[in-house]
């Protein structure tokens, strides 16, 4: 049988300028797109970003993805996306799906994929990396995510809390994505360790609603949204206009 590839294409955090070329190239030469899909069956932030290069020969298949950490509900939601795309698959055509940032990233590509090659081991599966969102708010903080021989931590805020304080004592550069849930007890972290200006915000990294923070001594009782990053940088290397 002569199926077609699964292709995950990362089509950035934001800015749809973000998308690598060769991403640009294989989405708009694949004739199936698949795209998660928000709780009201809406297509979602993917497509948002990748909505004005879409052609009209293209059809979409949006997949309902919940944001939810029950596994037995994910894996049902996997399951029933590899099973929409894969008629697709199996009549030879290609399946690009879209995933904002980088699909290797906290991607739910990444489930997809595996659950794909675990139904079907014979279909070909390629990845295109891309700008994901930590890149993103390091550049738009104007400062490197690091350098010379820093060490990097990335923790998914709402998972790995309880990490904190002991990743804060080796590492020079921490990341905590999707940090709003739990922001109030990692400032009272933060400000025990004295690292409150040593640490900058981002929300909505490359959309029109950006917002950055440099630091966060401000910002005791402040709620940001789903989509923030928070970024602890404990040296300073910013290359940020200086103000008088």
């Amino acid at each position: 049988m002569n199926y077609g590839k699964l292709w995950g294409i990362s089509v950035s955090p934001g800015d749809p300028e973000w998308m690598t070329l060769k991403g640009l190239n294989r989405f708009r030469s694949t004739s199936v797109i698949a795209m998660p899909q928000n709780r009201k069956g809406e297509p979602g932030m993917a497509y948002r970003i990748v909505k004005q290069y879409l052609e009209l020969h293209q059809k979409l298949v949006p997949l309902y993805l919940p944001f939810v950490v029950d596994r037995g509900i994910l894996t049902q939601a996997w399951n029933d996306a590899v099973s929409e795309i894969l008629p697709f698959l199996k009549d030879g055509l290609d399946v690009a799906f879209i995933s904002e940032g980088d699909v290797s990233f906290f991607s739910t590509f990444s489930y997809i994929a595996q659950t794909l090659n675990q139904r079907e081991p014979e279909i070909s599966i390629e990845a295109i990396p891309g700008v994901c969102s930590p890149l993103a708010a390091a550049a738009a903080l104007k400062t490197p995510l690091s350098i010379w021989d820093e060490k990097v931590a990335i923790l998914p805020a709402l998972h790995n809390l309880d990490e904190l304080e002991n990743v804060l004592d080796w590492t020079e550069v921490l990341i905590l994505m999707k940090v709003g849930s739990v922001f109030g007890k990692v400032w009272t972290i933060l400000e025990k360790k004295n690292l409150l200006d040593r640490s900058s915000l981002v929300e909505w990294v490359g959309w029109d609603t950006q917002k950055v923070f440099e630091n966060i001594q401000n910002l005791k009782d402040y709620q940001p949204p789903y989509f923030s990053i928070l970024i602890v940088r404990k040296t300073d290397y910013s290359f940020r206009d200086k103000k008088s």
